[in-house]
């Protein structure tokens, strides 16, 4: 298969070794960095399987024409998204008129709506939100929620975090600082009372301890991906909750609301890049509690998991890098492999857990550790 993959930042990079290494995929890393393309050892060699091309993944045309050129008068079979989320109904538009299959990291409610009405009547499929939250932590609720007669509660939990937290927010940049802001900045879809309805980010704070731990949760947008629709009319509560230290989510307000840097976002993020240092060494903590009747009786269902960062010299990778880029590597060899459909829209929980976890490269959450209680 003929991948056209878009974005060579930690994550992108990550994605194309893990594809090209497995002998099934030819890779076309796009970007419009010349600097971030040669950070990518091996590319171009005689018999890779990973070329680099610069483009400027905001030119419509340019990025039309490359997409359309896989090389010896080919194109590109699929496009794998690993842009700013910002661009990501842009690049799907061009992905549809270019007839590519399309997989995105997308974590924006929005986006992923826009893309689902392109996914009407298409040729190719468009799967959204391959990642890990929205992505992973879907798949494992919806696994989890067949096993009950009725369901009560679905509650999502994830945390991408510093292993070592030295500083006030007690946080470090793992991930993109556009996709965090808007997390933190744009309503958050739920069900209450089996109600759909919007919450608002920052809100819903809770304490909690795991492994001797103690960590807060509150509402962030995006991470329910598609399960609101899903299982509208079948719980009573569902939500989505992101993992930080205690103190965090205090701080993050006193910055959006009280500084009122919520309207001033630029400002926000060339603060938190300048200030606030990135890590290698984090860990990705992923909870899901589904309670319901089975036979006659309420219980609860629980999957808990950490992830951590690969160590490796000379090849480290962080726990977010592994576990974002085996989402969506994940997804695209189930795709391929025919598990999964092969036109319109693709829903996260289309994708069966034991298959994923089974799979070359979601097995990456197999081989964390599962966590034995909550607190």
């Amino acid at each position: 298969m003929k991948i056209a993959l878009l974005g060579a930042g930690h994550i992108g990079q990550t994605i194309a070794r893990l594809l090209a290494d497995s002998g099934d995929y030819q890779v076309t890393l796009i970007d419009k960095s010349a600097d971030a393309l040669a950070r990518i050892t091996g590319a171009n060699a005689p018999g890779s399987a990973i070329t680099t091309r610069v483009v400027d993944t905001e030119d419509r045309a340019a990025l039309l024409a490359a997409l359309r050129d896989a090389g010896g008068g080919s194109q590109h079979d699929t496009v794998v998204n690993a842009l700013p989320y910002h661009l990501a109904v842009a690049t799907a538009t061009l992905a549809r008129e270019a007839g590519c299959h399309y997989f995105d990291l997308t974590e924006d409610v929005a986006a992923t709506h826009e893309i689902k009405r392109l996914a009407e009547g298409a040729a190719t499929a468009f799967m959204p939100q391959c990642g890990l939250a929205p992505g992973f932590i879907g798949i494992v609720a919806h696994h989890l929620t067949k096993g009950f007669d009725t369901l009560q509660d679905v509650k999502m939990r994830v945390g991408a975090l510093p292993a070592f937290p030295t500083n006030a927010l007690k946080y470090n940049l793992t991930w993109s600082v556009d996709g965090l802001i808007n997390e933190y900045c744009h309503p958050c879809e739920a069900i209450r009372d089996g109600q759909r309805l919007d919450v608002l980010a920052l809100e819903g704070l809770e304490h909690f301890s795991l492994d001797g731990t103690e960590y807060e949760a509150f509402n962030t947008s995006g991470g329910l991906g598609t399960l609101c629709e899903t299982l509208a009319g079948r719980v009573r509560t569902l939500d989505y909750k992101s993992v930080r230290y205690p103190g965090h989510n205090a701080l993050m307000k006193m910055l959006l609301e009280d500084l009122q840097l919520k309207d001033d976002q630029q400002t926000l993020k060339d603060i938190l890049r300048k200030s606030v240092p990135g890590t290698m060494q984090d860990v990705v903590l992923v909870f899901v509690t589904v309670s319901g009747q089975r036979r006659g009786q309420l219980v609860q269902e629980v999957f808990a998991r950490k992830i951590f960062a690969d160590r490796t010299e000379g090849a480290p990778l962080s726990a977010i890098q592994i576990t974002t880029a085996a989402g969506i590597c994940a997804a695209v060899d189930l795709f391929r492999e025919g598990a999964l459909p092969q036109r319109g829209f693709i829903r996260q929980e289309q994708v069966e857990l034991p298959a994923f976890l089974a799979n070359r490269f979601g097995s990456a959450y197999q081989q964390s550790r599962q966590v034995e209680s909550i607190g």
